[in-house]
């Protein structure tokens, strides 16, 4: 029997913090009964049931695999937490081709207090995604944010398509270690793009650390980007710039458009999830990328993504 996603939703809404795993079960089944109540739990979670956007702030970590990603975060829920926020960490591992499995190993290298209830960690597959965020992953950070202060996604660390997570992320925080050759590689990449903050490990390794520092203050000014915050940390005890970096995520946040991000976050999903279903015959049944985005442009903006991709169903099968 599926799971109420009604009355989970409107758990998380009251910021029922033990209401978290069961659904994040719900939102990765695959099974149809527990996709009608998964979409039932996201109506609950939608800015339309809120009044407006979900309190939490939505964080994308990512970064080459090595570069102290899992440190960082151990060091950042230190930080949060002795201020007082609870923290919902989904960590998304990659898939085995072959087999499909998935080590799912950042929850253990993660540091953290098992007994801590306000600190929420799950780890999942990337599954068929190379883009570093796995198809439930999406929905996930976007209900975990009604119920938690803080909500980070940390990405599988592949590539260019780790991108995909501006779509997703209120702030993208990129992760990159001195002296590792980062900076050349995702310049290349393109990933340069799309931090908001940007984040070098290892400061104890001190003249490369600040080095790596310059290199990637020049390489953001040449992209005209030069007022993205550049922190170098190091999580070795005694940690050092942690504090700095909580509050430059914190700045993002409150000097952004959160709910113009959001809407566009919302509208990217849907047609991304709507692709996965439907494939390019289904965009072809809609007239189009352009077609599609223009109908999504005339929903109303509170909508939830699976209300979008559901109207981009009904639309295809009138045409």
């Amino acid at each position: 029997m599926s799971a109420d996603g009604a009355a989970l939703g409107e758990r998380l809404r009251e910021h029922d913090l033990s209401a978290a795993p069961a659904a994040l079960n719900l939102l990765e089944s695959a099974v149809p009964g527990d996709r009608e109540q998964a979409a039932a739990l996201l109506e609950e979670v939608s800015p339309l049931a809120l009044g407006g956007e979900a309190p939490g702030h939505v964080i994308g970590v990512t970064g080459p695999p090595g570069a102290g990603k899992s440190t960082l975060l151990a060091a950042l829920l230190e930080g949060w937490r002795a201020r007082g926020a609870t923290v919902a960490v989904l960590a998304v591992d990659p898939s085995s081709r072959r087999s499909g499995g998935s080590l799912l190993g950042d929850r253990a290298r993660i540091a953290f207090d098992p007994a801590d209830r306000g600190v929420f960690i799950r780890s999942t597959s990337a599954g068929e995604r190379l883009g570093g965020l796995a198809w439930a992953t999406r929905s996930a950070a976007h209900a975990l944010a009604a119920a938690f202060d803080i909500v980070v996604i940390e990405t599988v660390g592949v590539g260019q398509a780790e991108t995909e997570v501006a779509d997703v992320a209120d702030t993208v925080a990129v992760v990159v270690q001195p002296g590792g050759g980062d900076v050349l590689q995702f310049y290349k990449a393109g990933i340069m793009e799309i931090p908001d903050v940007l984040v070098i490990t290892k400061a104890d390794l001190g003249e490369v650390a600040k080095r790596s520092k310059r290199e990637v203050t020049a390489a953001l000014r040449s992209l005209g980007c030069s007022s993205t915050p550049v922190v170098t940390v190091s999580s070795l005890p005694p940690p050092a710039g942690i504090d700095e970096l909580i509050e430059a995520l914190a700045a993002h946040r409150t000097d952004g458009d959160l709910g113009e991000r959001r809407l566009r976050a919302r509208r990217a999903n849907a047609l991304s999830d709507y692709l996965h279903e439907h494939g390019e015959s289904g965009l072809r049944a809609l007239g189009g990328r352009p077609a599609a985005e223009q109908l999504l442009a005339m929903q109303d903006p509170k909508l939830d993504t699976s209300a979008l991709v559901a109207a981009l169903e009904r639309h295809a099968g009138d045409r």
